[in-house]
C-alpha cells in the first residue's frame, strides 16, 4: 500500500510477529517507552494465539480435538473467543476460523460452547481453531489500545501492510490516505482509502501473498467450498479485529452473502478476472 505525503516519525519500531513484518509509527507526544509497550502487545497476542508452537491455543486445541473441556488459562485468548463470536454473528456464519470440519450441521463455530465466566470451551465433535483471519487485526487494536493509555494521539501501525491501523489524524492534518494497489499489477491502484483513528484489512485469493506454503486455503463455512475467484475484499472498521473477520467473510461470501455485507464504502469486493479492468463487485 502506498501513503500520500511524508513527515518524519519521532519513533519507529520494527520486528516480526503474526507471521509477517511489523511496523509501528508514533508522530509526537505520549511515554517515550510507548513503542516497547505496544510491541509487547502485539508479542502477547502471539504468543498467545499462534498455533505454529507450543502456546495457549495449541493446548486448547488439543483439548478440543481430543473431545475434552479447554480450560482457557490466557485472557487474551478468552478475549479473542468473544470477539470472534461476536464477529461469526456479525458476519451471518461467514467468518468461522474453525479447521478440518465443515462448519455446517454439528461442526464449526457454532458448535463450540463458550463458558465465559468457568474460561472454558467445549464442544461435542473434534475441532481445532485457527486464528489466521483474525490474529493480525486483533493484535493492531491491542497495540493501539496500549498506544493511546501511553498517551500516544498520532501513529501508524502495520502488519504486514495488508493489516494497518491509524491513530487519530495524519501529523500534517486531516485523514491519513492509502492507495490499495491493484493484487494482479502493483502499479495499478484498487482503490484510495482515507482512514482516521480506524482499522483497514486487505484479503484477496490473487497476488504474491497467497503463495505462502504456510497459506491455508479460503473455505465457505456453510458448503466446505473452496474459494478460487479472483477476488479482493478491502475493509474499514473502528476494530482491526472486526475488519479481517469481515474482509474473511466477503472472500469466501456466496451472493446473498455478497449482498448483505458489501456496501462500496468501508466494505468493498473487488472481482480480479484476468485481464479484466477493475470492477466492484455488486456495481
Amino acid at each position: 500500500m502506498t501513503r500520500r505525503g511524508r513527515q518524519s516519525a519521532t519513533g519507529i519500531e520494527r520486528f516480526a510477529a503474526m507471521g509477517t513484518r511489523v511496523e509501528l509509527h508514533r508522530f509526537g507526544g505520549g511515554d517515550p517507552d510507548a513503542l516497547a509497550m505496544a510491541r509487547r502487545a502485539i508479542e502477547a497476542v502471539d504468543d498467545a494465539l499462534t498455533i505454529h508452537r507450543p502456546s495457549s491455543a495449541t493446548a486448547m486445541n488439543d483439548a478440543l480435538r481430543g473431545g475434552r473441556v479447554a480450560v482457557i488459562d490466557d485472557p487474551l485468548l478468552l478475549d479473542a473467543l468473544v470477539r470472534i463470536d461476536a464477529g461469526h454473528v456479525a458476519t451471518d456464519g461467514l467468518f468461522d476460523p474453525t479447521v478440518g470440519v465443515q462448519a455446517s450441521g454439528s461442526g464449526g463455530w457454532q458448535a463450540l460452547c463458550i463458558d465465559r465466566v468457568a474460561a472454558t470451551v467445549s464442544c461435542a465433535a473434534p475441532i481445532a481453531l485457527d486464528f489466521g483471519g483474525f490474529g493480525k487485526g486483533y493484535a493492531l487494536d491491542r497495540a493501539a489500545a496500549a498506544l493511546r493509555a501511553a498517551g500516544v494521539t498520532c501513529a501508524l501501525l502495520s502488519a504486514g501492510e495488508s493489516s494497518i491501523a491509524v491513530l487519530g489524524e495524519h501529523p500534517l492534518g486531516g485523514a491519513w490516505s492509502f492507495g490499495i494497489p491493484d493484487p494482479r499489477d502493483a502499479g495499478r491502484t484498487l482503490v484510495e482509502i482515507e482512514l482516521i483513528d480506524a482499522a483497514l484489512s486487505v484479503s484477496s485469493t490473487v497476488g504474491g501473498g497467497t503463495l505462502a506454503p504456510d497459506r491455508a486455503a479460503m473455505v465457505r463455512p456453510r458448503d466446505g467450498a473452496v474459494m478460487v475467484a479472483p477476488r479482493a475484499a478491502v475493509v474499514t472498521e473502528r476494530s482491526g479485529a472486526m475488519a479481517e473477520m469481515l474482509s474473511t467473510a466477503l472472500i469466501v461470501a456466496d451472493d446473498a452473502g455478497v449482498v448483505r455485507l458489501h456496501d462500496g464504502k468501508s466494505r468493498m469486493l473487488f472481482d480480479l478476472a484476468p485481464g479484466e479492468p477493475i470492477r466492484m463487485v455488486s456495481e
